[in-house]
């Protein structure tokens, strides 16, 4: 089933297409502020299953994601592109060009996307995790979920500000739709995809904020080829999207 098409942009002849993917909770329009640094690029960006647009659209696992990915693609006559994703976008594209091998993808650009785990007792100490939420997502106000989730270790660089607006911003959201994505991409459902991100012959590159400890660490030891995007944490493109963006402009420096 197509996803939802938030924007729609046609840019310079013989480029490929920028196809941008959002993380858990957010929508097409989180890019928004990054946009205008690649006007003269052709770009779309889209509503995951259970977000945005695409809220009615229900995913079983990886595989229907991508699937639904790819269908999306071929309904918008996009066959020469990039993917560029953030946290669960990012791990979606990861999987997308891991899995999938798709003839038109010509590079790969995640932000704060993890690669996967690589032990059973990881798996199931995550499937704990993500479930425990996806119940809260599916049961309880928006609102009240939010504040606990935006409290996590990982958003930790957030202000009091910042968290504030991210509640009242992702409380549009429809919870049973957002808690069915996360059971269906959870990290303990997502193969390790390591070794073969490791054996890509795609230009690839790996962004994260410098002051996210979790994934600058995972992005080192797993030897990926990482850029740190300065006074930023995890969400690094909402965080500093100038400085997000001219990051994102060196890695795509050869497609023109």
């Amino acid at each position: 089933m197509n996803w939802a098409v938030k924007q729609l942009r046609t840019g310079m002849a013989g480029r490929p297409w920028l196809v941008w993917l959002h993380g858990l909770l957010g929508d097409g329009d989180d890019w928004a502020s990054v946009l205008p640094y690649f006007a003269d690029w052709p770009l779309a960006t889209l509503d995951l299953p259970g977000h945005g647009g695409s809220g009615a659209i229900m995913a079983e696992n990886f595989t229907a994601v991508s699937r639904g990915l790819a269908q999306t693609l071929a309904s918008l006559r996009i066959e020469n592109y990039v993917l560029i994703g953030y946290s669960l976008g990012g791990r979606i594209a990861l999987f997308h060009a891991c899995r999938h091998n798709p003839p038109g993808l010509r590079a790969l650009f995640v932000e704060g996307a993890h690669p996967g785990l690589n032990n059973q007792a990881e798996r199931e100490q995550r499937w704990r995790h993500d479930e425990a939420w996806a119940q809260r997502f599916a049961q309880q106000p928006l609102p009240a979920v939010l504040t606990d989730w935006y409290r996590q270790p990982v958003f930790s660089d957030l202000s009091a500000e910042q968290r504030h607006s991210l509640i009242v911003l992702r409380s549009r959201n429809q919870g049973a739709a957002v808690a069915a994505m996360l059971a269906a991409t959870s990290l303990a459902r997502q193969p390790d995809l390591l070794l073969s991100i490791q054996a890509m012959t795609l230009p690839f590159g790996y962004l994260c904020g410098e002051h996210d400890d979790k994934f600058s660490t995972l992005a080192r030891q797993s030897a990926l080829p990482y850029t740190l995007v300065a006074d930023a944490g995890h969400n690094a493109h909402r965080a500093n999207p100038s400085a997000f963006a001219d990051q994102l402009r060196s890695l795509l420096a050869p497609f023109g």
